[in-house]
């Protein structure tokens, strides 16, 4: 498979830094909506119950393009459905901030479903195909710069809002993705196999299924499993990015500047141990990791929940962000390590599982939150790590080495 550049070239490599680039573009898009949540809801005048609507149509955006998208890296490779989606991402953002009805907002937002979530899939594929020809492990990292990106986004959404408006926020947010596009565009790693033709292309894709029929149910089960494990670990950190500066707005009553920095102190804290999570896996072993992260995450959302203070809810998000920062990313790994199946095949699996759920649930979040409120919820979701512990044996096949041609 061709490399875009030899991986003993040092830490960050061309098509290193153009994974890095995408998650971090991908992050900021996403942090970026998180503060224009109440603005657009007071703008169109609608409540809890409607956003709710609202996000399920971001679901079904990113639910039925995660499809389209495996079947394009199974025929092109990841790189080309990554740059399309990367691309279109850049006007879907300001499609959905600047929307005039209620009705053109549901299209776009399934639009910005569409191109966020067929990204992020995209983009997952490049790096656990280019982790496999590098001396080290780079998925906690990827996904570390997923979360500087949405710290970017949230922290500096919030002011700018306040200080310009909406639409030059929108803007703003347009201008980095394309210009972060022409740099991953340059330099993202082409992961197909050495010389594909379109025929090739059709035989493998029958070749996949083919395969993945004659070893059986175990190694499917094994992977459909991490995927359900995954949406587990995702629901809180959905709940964060679409809740969390509602929450403060209106239950804590923080000002529009102000509730954006919940998503800021939860993705910094995540980055933060993104970065680490590697070492940190590889001195506690991927199930310890998990158990630890688990509860330290459990511990933030319920004191998140049970603040009476917007400082206290911070550094509950903070805290919520430490622990969930490594579990998805080592759930990635075990999927893209389950065996009896062709390369590919689990992290396409959970990623399509965990995503779709993650997706979905916010929308769920908003119908029971107009009813109990969203610190109950928080709390309920903290308790629902339980089930992260529960399952974390799962995590083991995270621990193989990385292969190395």
């Amino acid at each position: 498979m061709p490399l875009a550049s030899p991986p003993g070239l040092g830490r960050f490599p061309p098509a290193r830094r153009a994974v890095a680039l995408a998650f971090f573009v991908n992050g900021f898009g996403i942090g970026s909506w998180a503060p224009e949540v109440p603005v657009l809801a007071a703008r169109l005048g609608i409540g809890e119950k409607t956003i709710g609507f609202l996000i399920v149509a971001f679901g079904l955006g990113g639910i039925l393009t995660m499809p389209l998208i495996a079947r394009a890296i199974a025929r092109l490779g990841s790189r080309p459905p990554m740059l399309l989606t990367h691309f279109c991402a850049a006007f879907a953002f300001p499609a959905l901030i600047l929307a005039p009805t209620l009705g053109f907002a549901f299209a776009a937002i399934f639009l910005f479903g569409m191109m966020f979530a067929g990204m992020d899939a995209a983009m997952n594929a490049n790096a656990v195909t280019l982790e496999r020809h590098m001396d080290r492990a780079i998925m906690s990292s990827s996904h570390g710069f997923w979360s500087v990106g949405g710290f970017v986004g949230a922290g500096a959404g919030g002011p700018i809002i306040a200080a310009f408006g909406p639409g030059a926020h929108a803007a703003a947010v347009a201008a980095v993705i394309l210009v972060c596009f022409a740099l991953v565009w340059r330099m993202a790693r082409d992961d197909r196999a050495a010389v594909q033709t379109p025929a090739m292309a059709g035989k493998t894709v029958a070749a996949t299924g083919a395969a993945a029929s004659s070893y059986g149910t175990a190694g499917l089960l094994s992977a459909v499993a991490i995927g359900l494990f995954a949406l587990v670990a995702m629901l809180p950190e959905g709940g964060t990015i679409d809740w969390s500066a509602l929450y403060l707005k209106t239950e804590l009553g923080a000002d529009t500047a102000t509730s954006g920095f919940a998503l800021a102190a939860f993705s910094a804290a995540m980055a933060i141990f993104r970065f680490l999570g590697d070492d940190i896996r590889n001195r506690l072993g991927a199930v310890r990791t998990v158990r630890l992260f688990a509860f330290v995450a459990a511990c933030g959302l319920a004191l998140a929940a049970l603040a009476g203070h917007v400082l206290v809810a911070l550094a509950g998000f903070a805290l919520a962000g430490i622990g969930l920062a490594n579990i998805v990313p080592i759930a990635f790994s075990a999927a893209g390590n389950v065996k009896g199946l062709p390369d590919g095949t689990g992290i396409t699996i959970a990623t399509a599982i965990g995503y779709s759920g993650g997706l979905m649930a916010p929308s769920i979040i908003g119908f029971v939150a107009e009813h109990v409120g969203l610190a109950t919820v928080y709390l309920g979701m903290a308790g629902l790590l339980a089930v992260v512990l529960a399952l974390s044996g799962m995590m083991a096949g995270a621990d193989r080495d990385v292969a190395v041609d």
